[in-house]
């Protein structure tokens, strides 16, 4: 009976005693969220770049000589063909009047040739010629004479035919002078036109060797550009291995991409590109891939892809540095969101998201990536459209996390 009494009185006093309040709900965290979106995802790769010109050209003489005068200067916009610099010609003029004497001289000989002044032989040739036609005439003559004789009976037969010999020597002699004289004439002459046309066709050879070396004391714009760069100045020796200026077509701007190897493969000739520059507060401009080399540098790994920019206003300058994205290919109804929300494993494609239910409850979740652009991830594995995912402020939260939304991204 006294035991029943006891375990009573110890019920009752514990009844009697302080009862704990339940502990108060945990406040629930602000972050910020966007909704998983399925959308036709643009995939682009992106790679630093530099900017140049359409054409660039280092002007530089020919000929070694000092500058006489410069008629343009660094940051001037030139046309095409016009005169930058003009070096100094003395010498040269003075080349050019010795060569225009030399054609001169030259024309005159021939022109003596031509109007048939002849040698000594062919001189020798044609007294022979007059002697053999003088013998051959005397010849002639004596022959008749005796023929006459002959047939008035007053001289033998005989005497006749020694005279009928003697003129058919007379006369292939009279024939051997006046062929010798003929190829005299027509080789002798021949040859010495020949000759003093040569010497004509080398004197003016010279004279337009002196014009073009004149051409070269005038250094002029092989294009319409603007000039970037000078290096010498009037009293300067211009030399043909130091360019005096340098001649840029930024009309085009071309963006040259050194794209990694890993990425390289998708790019085209023909795909639309577009160049930030590091200066430009986030502006971009927009053009096509004129170039995708076929080399990879074999230092950076890289391949060498150039970006054709319309420039019509300059607003891209030679040597500005950014960044050229070009867009490869399209992810249609790709799962993405934004990159901030997904953790990544390093070295991987594979990450988590905190994803918030209909509780605002949040629970980690392991996905599988894609592409990224846009600042946008596509999510292969482990979302769906439609879905939360903490964006900011869930660094380090545990699952079941009682959430509240700060901001939402749609």
């Amino acid at each position: 009976m006294k035991t029943w009494t006891l375990f009573a009185l110890l019920i009752l006093l514990a009844g009697c005693g302080p009862r704990e309040e339940p502990a108060p709900p945990k406040p629930a965290v602000a972050v910020k969220v966007a909704r998983a979106e399925v959308t036709d995802l643009r995939v682009y790769v992106r790679a630093p770049a530099t900017i140049f010109g359409r054409e660039q050209a280092s002007i530089a003489a020919r000929i070694a000589a000092p500058i006489r005068s410069l008629k343009a200067r660094k940051g001037e916009t030139v046309a095409a063909g016009q005169m930058l610099a003009e070096l100094d010609d003395g010498d040269l003029l003075a080349q050019r009047a010795e060569a225009e004497a030399a054609v001169a001289d030259a024309q005159a000989t021939l022109q003596k040739m031509a109007s048939g002044t002849l040698p000594t032989d062919i001189e020798r040739a044609r007294g022979q010629l007059a002697a053999a036609e003088a013998v051959l005439n005397q010849a002639q003559k004596i022959y008749e004479r005796r023929r006459e004789l002959h047939q008035q009976g007053a001289i033998p037969a005989r005497d006749l035919l020694v005279s009928q010999t003697e003129l058919a020597q007379a006369q292939a002699n009279h024939g051997v002078a006046n062929k010798s004289l003929e190829l005299l004439l027509s080789q002798s002459r021949d040859r010495d036109l020949r000759i003093a046309e040569s010497r004509l066709e080398q004197a003016q050879a010279r004279r337009a060797y002196a014009e073009a070396q004149l051409q070269f004391t005038r250094l002029r714009s092989p294009f319409a550009g603007t000039i970037t760069e000078q290096f010498l100045y009037p009293g300067d020796m211009a030399k043909p291995d130091a360019p005096v200026f340098t001649v840029v077509d930024l009309s085009v701007a071309v963006a040259r991409a050194q794209v990694p190897e890993a990425d390289a493969a998708g790019v085209r000739s023909g795909q639309e590109c577009a160049f930030t520059s590091v200066d430009s507060g986030g502006a971009s401009h927009s053009g096509r891939v004129s170039v995708v080399n076929q080399a990879v540098d074999p230092a950076r790994r890289t391949v060498e892809v150039w970006c054709e920019i319309p420039n019509p206003r300059y607003a891209l300058r030679a040597a500005a540095f950014g960044e050229v994205r070009i867009a490869t290919a399209v992810e249609p109804r790709a799962v993405a969101v934004p990159l901030a929300a997904v953790q990544f494993v390093e070295g991987t494609r594979r990450g988590t998201v905190l994803v918030v239910d209909d509780r605002r409850l949040a629970r980690h979740r392991e996905v599988e990536t894609g592409h990224v652009a846009d600042r946008k991830v596509q999510i292969k594995r482990g979302l769906k459209g439609g879905e939360w995912v903490v964006i900011e402020g869930g660094y380090g939260l545990p699952d079941e996390t009682q959430v509240q939304f700060e901001d939402k991204q749609q």
